[in-house]
């Protein structure tokens, strides 16, 4: 179940009534009287929730998470596992995604007070002028908020933490002494898109942003919040300004990070690693403890713990210099005398 100090329950809807409204069709012997409460991926389905799965090679995890109701291309349908209720759809991704719009919706600011009454602000909070804060929000003493700086509803933030002016804060939890400057936005949808019914659809982004304590994150900088699991930053972590990370990735401790790196999404980080400017990291990546990638380097693979790759396509330090001279002295021989020189 997506957090629920950020994201309103609307549920529960019958798996008829998402078939109806998502253009699935519903399999021979499943139940169309069965209450779905939410949806999940395989790791957090449950007897209430929806699934889907859109490649064979995870059934056998569909068979071990218990889930109620699954969608699948009609390849699959006879191989999802007898309990488990079946949605047919030529594509399970698009079905999955309006059916959370049916069963989730992201809490947004009510009332017309910029400090909500039920928010929760311990002695020695130092808000700017224009600061708005959410329902349910809470600082811990000693924070500072800067001038025109939203926090959303159900956000926590730590003692001791500096944030600067018009920055934005949703779907969140933060950490002691964290530092966030000014234009950050933090916890909006990460990029994720798939062809619906219509046209292309957005897929609805349930998860939040966990960055933990000693996090320093620098100007204009944009964290998403997770599309199935978390996005994290671990403890003491630095970020320079204009870094984007995308959903779902995983940051350890103490990295650090130059201006302009770009992280997609489901990216996981080691401790210790650190990137140079400019860099940019491929979705689905693993980058190992201590690690370091040059700046502008692009990394298509994983990276072991430990070694240094730079280029592009990303490589082992050593290699991409072995190549790079190799090119260069390539470059400065004489060319034969042919008639075209």
């Amino acid at each position: 179940m997506p957090d629920i100090r950020f994201y309103e329950d609307l549920g529960p809807v019958s798996l008829a009534d998402i078939a109806v409204a998502t253009g699935a069709e519903l399999a021979v012997g499943s139940d169309p009287a069965l209450m779905i409460h939410k949806v999940a991926v395989l790791a957090h389905a449950d007897s209430q929730s929806l699934t889907f799965v859109a490649d064979k090679k995870y059934l056998p995890d569909l068979e071990t998470s218990g889930a109620g109701a699954c969608v699948v291309p009609l390849r699959l349908a006879s191989e999802v596992p007898a309990n488990c209720s079946v949605l047919i759809a030529k594509n399970p991704q698009a079905v999955y995604a309006l059916a959370a719009l049916m069963l989730h919706r992201p809490r947004r600011h009510s009332g017309t007070a910029c400090i909500s009454s039920d928010a929760r602000l311990e002695d020695g909070v130092d808000l700017a002028p224009g600061v708005v804060i959410g329902q349910g929000a809470q600082i811990g003493r000693g924070t500072q908020i800067g001038a025109n700086t939203v926090i959303g509803p159900g956000v926590t933030i730590g003692r001791n933490c500096r944030i600067g002016s018009n920055a934005s804060i949703s779907f969140a939890m933060i950490g002691d002494r964290v530092m966030i400057y000014a234009n950050a936005v933090i916890g909006e949808a990460g990029f994720g898109a798939t062809l619906g019914p219509s046209g292309i659809i957005d897929i609805p982004q349930l998860g939040r942003v966990i960055i933990q304590d000693g996090v320093t994150l620098g100007a204009g900088v944009t964290v998403d919040r997770g599309a199935y699991e978390d996005t994290s930053i671990g403890e003491n972590t630095k970020i320079d300004n204009l870094v984007h990370i995308g959903h779902n990735t995983k940051i350890g401790r103490n990295c650090v990070m130059a201006a302009f790196v770009g992280v997609s999404g489901s990216v996981t980080i080691g401790d210790g690693a650190r990137f140079g400017g400019r860099a940019g990291i491929a979705d689905h990546i693993s980058i190992g403890d201590g690690a370091q990638v040059g700046g502008a380097a692009g990394v298509l693979k994983d990276i072991p713990a430990g070694e240094i790759w730079s280029g592009y396509p990303a490589q082992p330090l050593r290699k991409w210099l072995r190549e790079v001279n190799w090119l260069s002295k390539a470059a400065a021989l004489p060319r034969s005398g042919g008639k075209n020189d």
